[in-house]
């Protein structure tokens, strides 16, 4: 049934599951002469103005992600709980329907794959887009105004199974992707007077383990010094909340240095209300029930009450409603605690244009034909092409114009739905390798061969046979959600032994043999790289719904690869040297450290590697001046809103294109030095840029501004410094330029971390 967009009726199935959503009726309704229903006030004051009406049972019944409402106010139910990770997903509050309208949404790569692009306007783009799509939905009854995304965790260790989820381990980048995905989902930058849509960070903080050697998420206490907190687990917090005015919060399973962070208060108010100044109309929502087990809280509504007065005003479950009546019974919460709570929530609802006029509000506009738009669907092609990365080329890539035969093998040369990845949702359509083969104009001999893992070796001979009679042989493999996703994370890192058995067999056919390596974490391809018989080697992760075209347009030449890894290749030792649970990340004596910023032994391939199909060369349009005082750099920066936000200095760089293809080129730009505490880091990105379209002869101008805080490095409790000494500023893995400059006087302190003073 297809809701109006006035609709005031809420519909429900067995234990009040929303499957529907209205909008308060502020004209003719019980509400209608409550100052929530006043547009010229301020979100907090409509919301306490709601929330006063509330009964102690309804504050409590509205505590859970599928909230009740409250019937006898004429406010109608809501679910908290809508997802789009990717484009709008399958969540307990998006409905698909069967056919027809809102059947489907834009499904874009996975972000772990669009993080390859190192592409901000793209992500931003992106980020518009599934807002709006969004948007429409609820606008019709088919999702919630609140999305439990982006997953900004940094992609630390290979093995873990939601990696794939995120846009990689480097906490500058990611943050620079979460600002532009927020503002883009959110309709700008703390848009007035409404939001499009709430983005919701998550998960706040310190989580990359899902079930790994007798480890669970639910019950995992992350070791975590302040160090490492604030340098590479909370900067894409930080930017979230703080910078972008994401309009939601989600504290983690885990525990923090031995307190549950939906329960910890240093977390989600010192430092996530206090010091990134996250305000009163945003709200924070995380599961409770695992709070008391496996946390092992005394009791269920001890539980609920830490939690409740730590911040989390939304519980993902019912723990609250079942919990919060027996807490409140013993004191262990006040009516304050419960209402604060909801006005939150409410302010933030007030935010979206909730309880406003249909006629005030052009995201009520918004309809089927915003969904799946040709933009839509360009972007998702793009979006797809930009982050494909290739790793090793002699020269067989693109494929001569001569191969009109391909033997196309695989377990993911036929891939459809197996492209989106994790959190997807209805896909309008999806392009697998072999469709994309096929629209390239290649003849298709297509062989599953064998699957992702198996001892199964009966379809060997039929695919060496199709290699046998081909002009060139396309290997479609790697990993999937059945080795990688959540609640499973990896215990090695290397290609599936039947994997690796069948593609040996084809090497010896003698054809040009091209690897097309899929999944968010990275294999190790040393027995690929060092062999001459693999001629090419390409990563595409989770390339989404117009995946198939992109792999083959960059394969058959149409477009010229550009993307980045944006994640270490490990070899395959890497999982035996360090516990997934060790949350350190600089190199000790039991460690080889982790990420390329602490990484001591030498990668498979590098964060930021990625080979082109045309040569480049670069130079210094504006370069660093040799010399910088402290003082006059701080004194200059007073006037940003955050010091360590304050420009260093923006630097450009000439890229020539001095090959025979249009091309796009990723510049990256890393600092290093040894200044701040030892050990010293290899290296830091501090700024970086997509030039399009290169043409062979041309130059593009790469802009690379630089903020203090990047040049930055943490003292032991928290506190950014910017250092005097000698830095050095490199372009590119390949270090194609470089040049040092130096900081003098003496060190400056950019920020004061909050201290925590209680005890776990």
């Amino acid at each position: 049934m297809r809701l109006s967009k006035r609709a005031t009726l809420v519909f429900f199935l067995a234990a009040g599951s929303v499957t529907g959503y209205g909008f308060p009726d502020c004209e003719y309704g019980p509400l209608a002469s409550n100052a929530v229903c006043n547009t010229a006030l301020d979100p907090i004051t409509r919301a306490t103005s709601l929330v006063k009406l509330f009964t102690i049972p309804e504050l409590i019944n509205n505590t859970v992600n599928t909230s009740p409402g409250v019937p006898r106010l004429g406010l109608p139910g809501y679910e908290w709980w809508s997802e789009a990770l990717h484009g709008v997903a399958k969540s307990p509050g998006v409905n698909f329907s069967t056919s027809g309208e809102f059947s489907h949404a834009t499904s874009f790569p996975q972000p772990i794959l669009m993080g390859a692009a190192f592409d901000d306007e793209l992500i931003k783009s992106v980020g518009n887009i599934v807002g709006m799509e969004g948007r429409a939905f609820n606008n019709y009854g088919h999702a919630g105004l609140d999305f439990w995304t982006p997953n900004i965790n940094p992609f630390k260790d290979p093995r873990w199974g939601r990696g794939q989820e995120t846009p990689g381990e480097d906490p500058y980048y990611l943050s620079k992707y979460v600002y532009n995905f927020v503002v883009g989902l959110q309709g700008g930058l703390d848009p007035e007077p409404y939001y499009q849509v709430v983005a919701t960070c998550k998960h706040f903080a310190g989580y990359d383990l899902e079930d790994w050697d007798g480890n669970a998420r639910y019950g995992f206490n992350a070791l975590i010094t302040s160090q490492d907190l604030v340098e590479y687990y909370l900067p894409p917090f930080q930017t979230c909340y703080r910078d972008a005015k994401a309009g939601a919060a989600m504290c983690s399973y885990n525990a923090i240095n031995g307190v549950p962070s939906c329960a910890d208060t240093y977390l989600l108010q010192d430092i996530l209300r206090d010091f990134y100044g996250f305000t009163q109309d945003r709200l924070i929502t995380g599961a409770i029930q695992n709070i008391y087990s496996p946390h092992n809280y005394s009791t269920p509504q001890l539980a609920v009450a830490d939690a409740l007065k730590a911040g989390t005003d939304i519980d993902c479950g019912t723990f609250y409603t079942e919990w919060l009546p027996i807490a409140y019974e013993e004191s262990l919460i006040t009516e304050t605690d419960l209402r604060t709570a909801l006005v939150h929530q409410y302010a933030s609802l007030v935010r979206l244009g909730y309880f406003d006029p249909e006629d005030r509000q052009p995201y009520r506009t918004y309809n089927w034909s915003n969904i799946n738009a040709p933009t839509a669907r360009q972007l998702a092609y793009q979006a797809a092409v930009e982050g494909i990365v290739l790793l090793k080329n002699d020269g067989t890539l693109p494929l001569s114009s001569s191969i009109n035969n391909i033997a196309l093998i695989g377990p993911w040369a036929n891939a459809t739905t197996q492209m989106q990845g994790n959190y997807y949702g209805v896909a309008p359509y999806l392009i697998s390798p072999v469709m994309g083969a096929m629209d390239d104009g290649y003849n298709v001999t297509y062989v599953l061969g064998t699957h992702i893992v198996s001892n199964d070796t009966s379809g060997f001979d039929a695919a060496v046979a199709a290699a046998k009679e081909a002009d060139a042989i396309i290997y479609a493999g790697g990993i999937d959600h059945t080795v990688e996703a959540e609640t499973l994370d990896r215990y090695t890192i290397t290609w599936p032994g039947n994997q690796l058995d069948l593609i040996a067999e084809l090497q010896t056919i003698g054809k040009p043999l091209v690897v097309v390596q899929f999944g968010g974490g990275q294999l190790d391809d040393s027995v690929l790289k060092g062999n001459a018989s693999v001629n090419a080697l390409v990563w595409a992760g989770y390339p989404g719904q117009s995946g198939g075209k992109a792999v083959f347009d960059i394969l058959s030449g149409k477009v010229a690869p550009a993307g980045r890894l944006p994640i270490t290749q490990y070899p395959e030792n890497y999982v035996n040297e360090i516990p997934m649970t060790d949350m350190n990340l600089r190199p000790n004596s039991t460690s080889p450290g982790r990420t390329y910023i602490w990484y001591t032994d030498t990668p498979v391939y590098e964060f930021g590697y990625g080979e082109h199909y045309t040569t480049f060369s670069c130079k210094w349009v504006q370069a660093p001046a040799t010399s910088y005082s402290i003082q006059a750099l701080v004194d200059a920066g007073k006037h940003a809103a955050y010091l360590d936000s304050a420009l260093f200095a923006t630097l450009a760089v000439s890229v020539t294109n001095t090959g025979n293809r249009t091309s796009d080129y990723v510049s990256l730009l890393f600092a290093s030095g040894t200044y701040g505490d030892a050990p010293y880091p290899n290296k830091n990105l501090v700024s970086y840029a997509r030039s399009h379209s290169i043409a062979p002869g041309a130059t593009a101008i790469a802009e690379l501004p630089i903020a203090l805080g990047n040049l930055a490095r943490a003292d032991t409790n928290g506190n950014f410094w910017l250092y005097p000494g000698t830095y050095e500023l490199v372009l590119d893995t390949t270090r194609v330029l470089n040049s040092q400059f130096k900081l003098t006087g003496s060190a400056a302190r950019l920020t004061s971390f909050p201290q925590n003073t209680m005890t776990s």
